[in-house]
C-alpha cells in the first residue's frame, strides 16, 4: 500500500491547518477525491508562491486524486483582501481573460491534464451572471457579519477601510466551493494559509446547505525569517514565465536563500526523498551552499526543464567561481553615450542591484561592489572603455548577485 498523501504532505511540511484532519486523512486513503485550488488571474504569469500550491497538486494527483484548478475570472474582478493592506486595482475583463489563458498553459506544464485526470473551471461562469437578491437569499443568509469581521483577512484591512465591495470576497469564494461541490462533487478546498477564513466559509456553507461532508486544508506560506513572503525580488515577483524571470535569475534566487530556510524549501519545492532533504538541511557552515545548489537546481529543473537548470547552474559557477562572465547571466545594455555618462552608482541603480543612488553609495562604502572582480573603493568611480572586454563588463554586488553590462 502506498503512503497516504495526507502523510506525504504533512511530512514534507505543506500542512498549516486542516478543518477535519482525521476524517480527511481517512477519506484520502480510501477513495479518489476531487479537490480544488483557486487562482485569481491578477497577472499574466504564475509566481513562486503559486508554485508551492502546484507542487501540492502534483503530490495529490500522483496519489490518484483529481485536481480542479479554478480560474478566478469572476473573483479577480473584486479582489481578495487577504494579506493585503491596499485594495487591489481594478482590471478589465479582457485582461483577466488573457491572464486566465496564460495560467492554464502554465499549470498544464506541471500536471496531467488528460481526460478524467484534471478539471479546469472558471468562476466567471457563475459569478458574473448572479442575481443579487437570489444570491443574498440563497447564500448570504448563512453568513454572520459579526463572525466575518473577526476573520484575519478583514482585520488587517479594517484600519485602512474595508469596502463593501471587498467584504463580498469571502462569500463569493465560499459560493465557488458550493458550486464546484454541486457540479463535480468537489469536497476539499486547498490554498495558502492566508485563505483559512475564506476556506472555512465554504466548508461550513456546504455542510449547512447540502448536509454533506466538506473539508479545508491550508499550506504553509513561504516566508523569510523576517516573515516577508518569499518570492519577492528587487524587480518584483519571482515569475515562472522565463520571459519575466530568466531561468538564471530564478536559479540564483533559490541559490541565495537564507540557510535556515533550505530544509523547508527542499521539502516543499522538490521531489527529493525526505531522508535526503533532512541530510542536506543538516549541513552547516560553507557546506550548506551544496544544499542550496541542489535546491536551486531541482526547483529550476521542475519549472524550466533540466537543460535550462544545467545552463543556469553552469552560469552561476562561471560567474562566481570562474571567469566572471557567462552568456546566461542577467545583462543590461547601455548605448555608448549613456555608458560614457554613467558612474558605478548609476550602473547599480540601472541594473537593479541597488534601489536608489543612496543604496548604491552605501554598498560601495561597505565594500560590497566589484567591477570585473576589482573592489570599488571610490563612490565617484566612473566606468570607461578600459573596463570592457569584448564590449562588456561584470558588475557584482557581494558574492551572490552579478549583472553583465553590455555596451552597444
Amino acid at each position: 500500500m502506498s503512503q497516504n498523501v495526507y502523510d506525504v504532505l504533512a511530512e514534507r511540511g505543506f500542512i498549516a491547518q486542516c478543518t477535519h484532519p482525521e476524517e480527511l486523512r481517512d477519506l484520502l486513503g480510501r477513495e479518489k477525491v476531487k479537490f480544488y485550488i483557486g487562482f485569481d488571474a491578477t497577472a499574466d504569469s504564475l509566481t513562486a508562491g503559486h508554485f508551492l500550491t502546484i507542487m501540492a497538486m502534483i503530490h495529490m494527483q500522483k496519489a490518484g486524486h483529481i485536481p480542479v484548478a479554478l480560474m478566478g475570472g469572476g473573483t479577480t474582478m473584486v479582489g481578495d483582501p487577504s494579506g493585503k493592506s491596499d485594495m487591489r486595482k481594478m482590471m478589465t475583463k479582457e485582461t483577466i481573460d488573457h491572464n486566465v489563458e496564460r495560467f492554464k498553459e502554465q499549470i498544464s506544464h506541471f500536471l496531467d491534464t488528460s481526460e478524467g485526470k484534471m478539471i479546469f473551471s472558471n468562476n466567471a461562469d457563475w459569478l458574473l451572471s448572479l442575481n443579487y437578491v437570489e444570491f443574498l437569499r440563497e447564500v448570504g443568509v448563512h453568513f454572520s457579519v459579526n463572525r466575518m469581521l473577526t476573520a484575519e483577512c478583514y482585520k488587517q484591512r479594517m484600519e485602512k477601510g474595508l469596502t463593501f465591495f471587498e467584504f463580498n470576497y469571502m462569500i463569493m469564494q465560499s459560493y465557488d466551493f458550493l458550486k464546484l461541490n454541486q457540479m463535480y462533487d468537489v469536497c476539499l478546498q486547498m490554498g495558502g494559509d492566508d485563505q483559512w477564513s475564506n476556506i472555512i466559509g465554504g466548508v461550513e456553507l456546504i455542510r449547512r446547505k447540502e448536509q454533506k461532508p466538506a473539508y479545508g486544508l491550508t499550506f504553509t506560506l513561504l516566508t523569510t525569517s523576517e516573515g516577508i513572503k518569499m518570492g519577492k525580488t528587487v524587480n518584483g515577483a519571482l515569475w515562472l514565465d522565463p520571459e519575466k524571470t530568466s531561468p538564471y535569475e530564478f536559479y540564483q534566487y533559490w541559490r541565495n536563500i537564507e540557510d535556515v530556510k533550505v530544509e523547508q524549501c527542499l521539502g516543499l519545492l522538490t521531489f527529493l526523498p525526505m531522508d535526503e532533504v533532512r541530510r542536506l538541511g543538516a549541513l552547516e557552515g560553507a557546506e550548506i551552499n551544496k544544499a542550496k545548489e541542489v535546491l536551486a537546481f531541482e526547483v529550476t529543473k521542475i519549472v524550466h526543464g533540466e537543460e535550462e537548470a544545467i545552463k543556469a547552474q553552469n552560469a552561476a559557477r562561471e560567474v562566481f567561481a570562474g571567469s566572471g562572465m557567462s552568456e546566461h547571466m542577467p545583462s543590461y545594455e547601455y548605448t555608448k553615450e549613456a555608458f560614457a555618462a554613467a558612474d558605478v552608482i548609476q550602473a547599480l541603480v540601472d541594473t537593479g542591484l541597488a534601489g536608489t543612488r543612496s543604496d548604491g553609495r552605501r554598498l560601495i562604502e561597505g565594500g560590497g561592489v566589484l567591477v570585473n572582480d576589482e573592489k570599488v573603493t571610490d563612490v565617484k568611480r566612473t566606468l570607461s572603455d578600459n573596463d570592457l572586454t569584448d564590449g562588456a563588463l561584470v558588475l557584482k554586488k557581494g558574492k551572490k548577485k552579478a549583472v553583465k553590462i553590455i555596451v552597444k
